[in-house]
């Protein structure tokens, strides 16, 4: 099984061989069609991932049975839900496939059984403060900037994302309806062809 994708998160350099070769082999590689479900709301997981390839979404639903989309997903990202994987809750969130994807998986025992080894520890430490950074920026973007400046912003920071995920799953994320995403969407784009 080929795990250069591992290779580029757990670097050589890092580790000593004995330990990389532990690292590595408690993980499993995964494929997930697209609408199959990694996480699921109301089960205890008791794995997280590292997403090698494709598109998937967080999401809960509102009192009023909408689906709001709270987090998109790419290659070299990490999917879990920190409070079930942990402290062994149910997870309120739904995490799903929009594409085929390729992950790799560990459950909570092997996690541990490799916490002792620094430089994994120092990945996971790293990955942690990423995932808190992005999720602060969003929850304060949403209230504070404007809907244009949170879609550029999408743009900017997650090009793919945006390319590869449906309109409606991209409006919810941002706060905003569908139509007033398409409003958006149409104003930039004769933004930038006037500009040209």
């Amino acid at each position: 099984m080929d795990k250069t994708f591992l290779h580029q998160i757990f670097k050589s350099e890092n580790f000593r061989p004995e330990e990389l070769q532990l690292v590595l082999a408690q993980y499993q590689q995964r494929s997930f069609d697209k609408h199959d479900y990694l996480i699921e709301m109301g089960t205890k997981t008791p794995y997280y991932y590292w997403l090698e390839s494709g598109f998937a979404r967080a999401y809960a639903i509102d009192p009023d049975g909408n689906d709001i989309t709270t987090k998109f997903y790419a290659s070299g990202d990490i999917i879990i839900d920190w409070h079930s994987f942990f402290l062994k809750t149910e997870c309120r969130e739904d995490v799903q496939a929009i594409s085929p994807c390729v992950a790799w998986r560990i459950d909570f025992v092997n996690f541990m059984k490799l916490f002792q080894i620094e430089a994994f520890r120092e990945v996971g430490r790293t990955s942690l403060i990423k995932t808190y950074f992005e999720l602060k920026s969003h929850s304060v973007s949403v209230i504070a900037d404007p809907a244009k400046e949170r879609y550029l912003n999408l743009l900017e920071e997650k090009p793919d994302i945006a390319m590869n995920v449906p309109l409606k799953q991209i409006a919810t994320y941002l706060g905003v309806t569908d139509t007033s995403l398409s409003r958006i969407r149409k104003q930039i784009a004769q933004e930038r062809a006037s500009s040209r």
